[in-house]
């Protein structure tokens, strides 16, 4: 059954900008557990993410949402700083808005229901948010409504473990483990990565 609650988004959203707000230039290179990604990528993406959900909500269809995030490693552009967190703020209030969670919309060339797509958005941005915070040696705490909505998105649909997940393979990880790990291991990362 679909679900249609409206999420809001604000607090994963202020939870990246404030992670990005703590990152230092000579932390750009550092890896990540995207294993594609270093530091500087990881933020262009979130950076890039924001923008395509942000419009999503708003249904303004164009480059913005049409475009797959795979289609090129995406470039940290130098205003970064002030850019990221403009646009986080601006994806959390357009899925406040009336009407963002009804219809169809598209965001990466893929089209959904809006009330699918606003979950996905809170599922990159819990997701990513990890990943920096994992990169960048940083403490992450993660709302329980958060990790249920995430942990319902990325549990395979015929219940079994091991079998490709949202963004990869399912990581196993034991079911008595903190609820963000398991969410962690869902998304195809192992919770207990490091950087070398």
């Amino acid at each position: 059954m679909e679900k249609t609650t409206h999420i809001d988004l604000g607090a994963a959203a202020e939870r990246v900008a404030r992670l990005a707000a703590a990152v230092e230039d000579e932390r750009l290179g550092d890896p990540t557990p995207c294993p594609d990604y270093a530091v500087r990528e990881l933020l262009a993406h979130l950076l890039g993410l924001s923008v395509a959900f942000r419009d999503a909500a708003r249904k303004d269809f164009g480059p913005t949402t049409n475009t797959a995030p795979d289609s090129a490693l995406p470039v940290l552009e130098d205003d970064w700083r002030t850019a990221l967190p403009k646009a986080l703020d601006e994806l959390a209030a357009a899925w406040r808005e009336p009407g963002a969670w009804e219809g169809d919309t598209q965001a990466g060339g893929i089209e959904l229901p809006a009330s699918v797509m606003g979950r996905i958005a809170l599922d990159e941005l819990v997701i990513h948010g990890w990943d920096l915070a994992r990169a960048t040696g940083r403490e992450y705490e993660v709302g329980e409504a958060e990790l249920a909505s995430c942990e319902e998105l990325l549990t395979p649909s015929d219940g079994s473990s091991g079998e490709e997940g949202f963004f990869g393979p399912v990581v196993p990880v034991p079911e008595d483990a903190p609820h963000l790990d398991r969410v962690i291991g869902l998304s195809g990362r192992d919770p207990g990565w490091r950087p070398a």
